[in-house]
């Protein structure tokens, strides 16, 4: 079992920073895969980003790429969440998420992780 608890959402311009972190306990956390989601009202849960157990492997969602950031501190028990360049269509509650499978091939899909956090906001204003 693995309790994943998100960490640094809020409001901010368009054009702003935010770094998101999720706090995991529980389990030895650098046998898990991590992953980003959020959710816009009235939306689906979006693929954010991957990043493998040991950190090497990272995949980008489109709306990420070349703007958002991951890492991981395996001795923290921790994975973080650089956003940058924000937009008002960023405006979503993110969740963390882990997953056993660190070699999915559907790291994308919410069904392949096995815990999630409670989520953080995010809300960017134009």
């Amino acid at each position: 079992q693995v309790q994943l608890v998100e960490s640094g959402g809020g409001l901010v311009h368009t054009g702003g920073s935010l770094r998101l972190s999720c706090a995991a306990s529980g389990h030895t956390f650098s046998d898990y895969a991590m992953g980003w989601f959020r959710q816009a009202p009235g939306k689906k849960h979006e693929f954010v980003v991957f990043i493998s157990s040991s950190g090497v492997r990272t995949y980008y969602g489109d709306s990420a790429k070349g703007r958002f950031t991951i890492s991981r501190d395996n001795a923290k028990n921790a994975v973080y969440l650089l956003m940058n360049s924000l937009k008002p269509e960023d405006t979503a509650v993110y969740y963390c998420a882990a997953m056993e499978n660190d070699y999915s091939g559907s790291y994308y899909r919410i069904e392949e992780y096995d815990y999630w956090g409670q989520g953080t906001q995010v809300t960017v204003s134009s």
